[in-house]
C-alpha cells in the first residue's frame, strides 16, 4: 500500500524511512527545513509557515490562513486522503509543544474513523489507533506495550500472545489498564469490537520498508 508521509515540525528524531514507488511526502510548515537538511525533496508544502517563517520556493505550495480550525498537519492529512491515500506515516509530529503532540493523537483517532491508518513515530515508539478491528504483531522477545481506550468505552477488547492476557474486556478512558504490557516471544494479537484503541510499541518491532503486522479487518 503507498503511503503519503508527513513531516511536521515537532522534535526531529530522524527521518528513517524510505519513499518507495507512490508514496507521497507532505511538508508542514516547518517539517519542510527537516527535510531540506535530510536532502529529501517532498512532492507538496503545506502550512501557515508561522514556523518556517517564509515560504519556501517549491512548485506545490499550499499556503493557509494562520487563523484556522485545524492544524497545518491536520491539513496535510486531509490532502492525503483527497490524493486516495489511506495510510500515513508522520515523522516530527511528537515532543515540542505537548498540545500539538496530543493534537496528533487525535488525529490517528480521525484517520481510523475514516478508514485510514496513521502511524506516529518518535526516536523509540511507534503510535497507532484502530478502531472496531485488530492488529497482528511479529514475535518479539522483550519490551513494553500499551493500549488505552480513546472511547468513553471500548467493548470487546482480546488481547492475545502478550505477558497479560484479556478476551472479550472493556477499556474506558478513564483507566489505564492496558499500560506496560510485554512482548513474550510469541506473535500477538490486539483486538476490539466496537470502539478506537491507542497502541504504542517500540520503533523497533516494526520494520517501515515492510508491514510489521497486519489490520485484521
Amino acid at each position: 500500500m503507498s503511503k503519503c508521509i508527513i513531516v511536521g515540525a515537532g522534535e526531529n528524531y530522524g527521518l528513517d524511512f524510505v519513499k518507495e514507488d507512490g508514496d507521497y511526502i507532505i511538508a508542514a510548515d516547518g517539517g519542510y527545513k527537516y527535510l531540506e537538511s535530510a536532502g529529501i525533496t517532498p512532492d507538496m508544502v503545506v502550512g501557515d509557515f508561522d514556523t518556517l517563517k517564509y515560504v519556501p520556493d517549491h512548485p506545490n505550495i499550499v499556503e493557509l490562513n494562520p487563523v484556522k480550525d485545524v492544524t497545518d498537519t491536520w491539513q496535510a492529512v486531509t490532502i492525503g486522503f483527497e490524493k486516495g491515500y489511506r495510510e500515513f506515516c508522520f515523522y516530527g509530529c511528537m515532543g515540542g509543544r505537548i498540545e500539538h503532540t496530543v493534537a496528533n493523537i487525535q488525529m490517528l483517532s480521525h484517520i481510523a474513523e475514516i478508514g485510514g491508518r496513521g502511524y506516529l513515530y518518535d526516536d523509540r515508539n511507534v503510535l497507532t489507533v484502530i478502531k472496531d478491528s485488530g492488529v497482528e504483531l511479529e514475535k518479539k522477545d522483550a519490551g513494553f506495550i500499551s493500549v488505552f481506550s480513546l472511547s468513553d468505552l471500548s467493548t470487546g477488547v482480546t488481547i492475545k500472545g502478550l505477558k497479560y492476557e484479556i478476551e472479550n474486556a472493556e477499556l474506558d478512558n478513564r483507566f489505564p489498564l492496558g499500560v506496560s504490557n510485554e512482548f513474550i516471544g510469541q506473535e500477538s494479537r490486539i483486538s476490539v469490537d466496537n470502539g478506537n484503541l491507542l497502541i504504542i510499541f517500540p520503533k523497533i518491532a516494526c520494520i517501515f520498508e515492510k508491514t510489521c503486522y497486519n489490520i485484521i479487518r
